[in-house]
């Protein structure tokens, strides 16, 4: 996690152990099912929104990618100081339930600390609790006062970004490629976008990573909603991210993403989304955003078992 990586302390002398191993343990109640916690914490576009402690900090995602044997490289920027770098090696994931990884912290090339996490989830119906255990190794300099303010901050953080997140999942019954090549296809994606009697106005479209797609969506009584969203990482036939804004260059509405996981020949499709304000979260749930976007799941699911 990291959060934990700013403190600035003198290097302990070789012959000094007193400080240098901790287990510290941290827990929070989260107002989101656990299902949305999971994506929060695991998707590596909702982790990019809540890494950074505070406004001063900025976080680098070098390379993600959540899944066992995977890593995750970032990169804690702060102004006037040498980047800190954090890199994260997941080593179990048990969906909704319980994740571990190392991780470990250096600076201008030496190793700073490094800790074993581990995070469990328990469901609480519509809230949910993590706990997290980091059994630390302070290598350079003791480091468990910059972990516990670190961690800490993250978790406040985590529990914020779970609670404006919208998380749809859909098994399609199809090969990934199939489903993939449907969505990621600037010839086919317009063709399904949408809730049911919606349709697609598209300016441009380019669906590649830095790309964007700059479209209106007509509703079924003529109502234009101008959309524009910018794409991020793209990890062909695995997932992908991106930026919703309100209309051409407009405010930002969501930071999104889409997974696609193989299963026994079908493909489930995760959508999820972080609204850039628990108030335009609010406000999309109460115009129906979870159904309309189940719709949309059903369209592509009726558009693939027609191809």
């Amino acid at each position: 996690m990291t959060q934990s990586k700013t403190l600035e302390t003198p290097t302990l002398p070789s012959e000094d152990r007193s400080g240098r191993f901790a287990t510290l343990t941290f827990e929070r109640v989260v107002s989101a099912p656990v299902a949305t916690l999971w994506q929060a914490w695991t998707a590596p576009a909702a982790r990019a929104v809540w890494a950074a402690p505070m406004p001063s900090v900025t976080v680098e995602f070098v390379e993600a990618d959540t899944r066992v044997g995977g890593r995750e490289i970032s990169l804690c920027k702060v102004a006037g100081e040498a980047d800190t770098r954090c890199e994260c090696g997941w080593l179990d994931l048990v969906t909704e339930v319980r994740s571990v990884n190392y991780e470990v912290v250096s600076r201008e090339g030496a190793t700073q600390s490094a800790a074993l996490v581990t995070a469990d989830f328990t469901d609480l119906g519509e809230t949910s609790r993590v706990t997290v255990t980091v059994q630390l190794s302070s290598l350079a300099a003791d480091m468990e006062e910059g972990y516990r303010a670190g961690f800490s901050a993250g978790l406040n953080n985590l529990a914020g970004t779970a609670q404006r997140t919208m998380v749809l999942q859909k098994r399609i019954r199809a090969p990934r490629s199939t489903v993939w090549n449907a969505w990621m296809n600037p010839e086919t994606l317009p063709l399904w976008w949408g809730p049911d009697g919606f349709s697609c106005r598209t300016a441009r479209i380019d669906l590649r990573s830095r790309g964007e797609w700059v479209f209106d969506m007509i509703g079924p009584d003529g109502t234009i909603y101008p959309n524009h969203h910018r794409y991020g990482e793209i990890l062909p036939q695995e997932r992908f991210s991106y930026e919703l804004l309100w209309g051409e260059n407009g405010p930002k509405h969501a930071d999104a993403w889409a997974s696609f996981e193989e299963q026994d020949g079908s493909t489930l499709v995760t959508l999820g989304m972080v609204f850039s304000t628990q108030a335009e979260f609010q406000e999309a749930r109460g115009f129906g955003a979870i159904e309309l976007g189940h719709q949309t799941l059903g369209k592509l699911e009726r558009f693939v078992g027609a191809l």
